[in-house]
């Protein structure tokens, strides 16, 4: 699989393609999963289009979808997007066809349910924050609200979790019609199945609460039954909070044990994320904070893993790849600021990716110039190092 520049030398890292099952990434930089709060009634729209297609144009191997939820009970949002109706699905085929048609990027549908976190305001009018009127009941692993004015979640039955467990399944089922390359399991940031995970928010007495094992029961269900149904040939990958940066939440040694569970029944690779599971959260934030805790879980599970978190350069993600601390790289801000990041990146070591024919002329401009801006940078940068200082005999 590995590429080389039409002169012969190598590509970087993270340029390399990967492959997943029967799934080949161009390359290892990622379009990280972003909530866009922008769907009506779940329908993602013209702002999604955009949104995606832009960004796939731009260069990126993989592209996730932003928490897709699973039903109207399950979204963070009155503007989440959902995967529960014909009208949904059909929304989302007619991204996926865009993507398809006019990039090289693949497309990993991520499936969530927001659980405690729910029946709350759009980001830029509160994150996190209950809303005002129209909220809907929303469910947990235990009955903890998330902030002290918060509605209390109804703790899960047996019923419930069969309920929602068939809710995933008839989403990934709606996934998989409308063309997905890959399919993501969301049980990170307090949502409702991390809220099983971690000891700060699984308090049950029951066979779902206490050990690291008992916490895993009912989310590993929901990954079976979604592997069970997801073509075969298609990977499958899994979010996890690595950290929950507060006292008494989840340990290292929790973190490595659930991506090794996962791993058993079929993941593909975990997406290594932290935090956002209690509002006490303290994280050490900084950059590429969160890349130690995918080196552990790769190097100590033996599993692919994705890392994101501050990580704003190609060298960055070079560096993280070459040196086996992930598999893939994912990037969330630099891709809002930028949608051509990758493309432009890819310019810069030389790497040429697949544009549509009518940007043509603007990527054979960018590969032509940027070349010589980079020449120019490294003879900047050796004329303004010091020479050195001769020593008087």
């Amino acid at each position: 699989l590995a590429r080389r520049r039409k002169d012969g030398s190598a590509v970087p890292p993270a340029f390399q393609p990967l492959k997943l099952r029967d799934l080949t990434l161009e390359n290892r930089m990622v379009l990280a999963p972003m909530c866009q709060y922008s769907a009506d009634d779940g329908v993602p729209g013209d702002w999604h289009l955009m949104h995606y297609g832009s960004r796939a144009i731009g260069g990126p191997g993989l592209i996730f979808t932003e928490m897709t939820c699973v039903a109207a009970d399950a979204r963070i949002t009155p503007g989440c997007a959902g995967l529960y109706t014909d009208a949904q699905e059909a929304a989302w085929a007619r991204i996926v066809a865009f993507v398809h048609g006019n990039s090289a990027a693949k497309l990993c549908l991520q499936l969530g349910h927001a659980g405690r976190k729910g029946a709350t305001r759009l980001m830029w009018e509160g994150m996190d924050r209950p809303l005002a009127e129209g909220a809907w009941p929303i469910i947990s692993a235990s009955p903890l609200p998330y902030y002290p004015e918060s509605q209390v979640p109804r703790e899960m039955t047996r019923a419930d979790m069969d309920r929602v467990k068939a809710e995933f399944v008839a989403a990934a089922e709606r996934g998989a019609r409308a063309g997905f390359d890959m399919l993501e399991l969301h049980c990170a940031h307090g949502y409702l199945l991390a809220s099983f995970l971690s000891p700060l928010t699984n308090r049950r007495g029951d066979a779902y609460g206490g050990s690291v094992e008992n916490r895993l029961r009912y989310p590993l269900e929901v990954f079976r039954a979604l592997r069970e149904i997801w073509p075969r040939e298609k990977p499958m990958s899994v979010r996890i909070s690595a950290t929950d940066w507060a006292q008494g939440g989840l340990s290292a040694e929790d973190s490595v044990a659930i991506a090794e569970a996962f791993a058993a029944e079929g993941c593909d690779l975990v997406d290594v994320s932290t935090g956002q599971t209690v509002r006490e959260s303290r994280p050490v934030y900084g950059r590429m904070f969160q890349t130690p805790f995918s080196d552990q879980i790769r190097n100590e599970a033996r599993v692919a893993t994705m890392c994101v978190g501050n990580i704003t350069t190609a060298d960055q993600a070079n560096t993280i790849v070459a040196s086996g601390r992930a598999d893939l790289v994912a990037l969330g801000r630099p891709h809002l600021s930028d949608p051509s990041f990758v493309l432009r990146s890819a310019a810069w070591y030389g790497v040429d990716l697949m544009q549509p024919v009518q940007y043509g002329p603007g990527k054979d401009q960018l590969m032509r110039n940027t070349p010589r801006e980079r020449q120019d940078l490294e003879a900047l940068k050796l004329k303004a190092k010091p020479s050195r200082h001769a020593i008087s005999p």
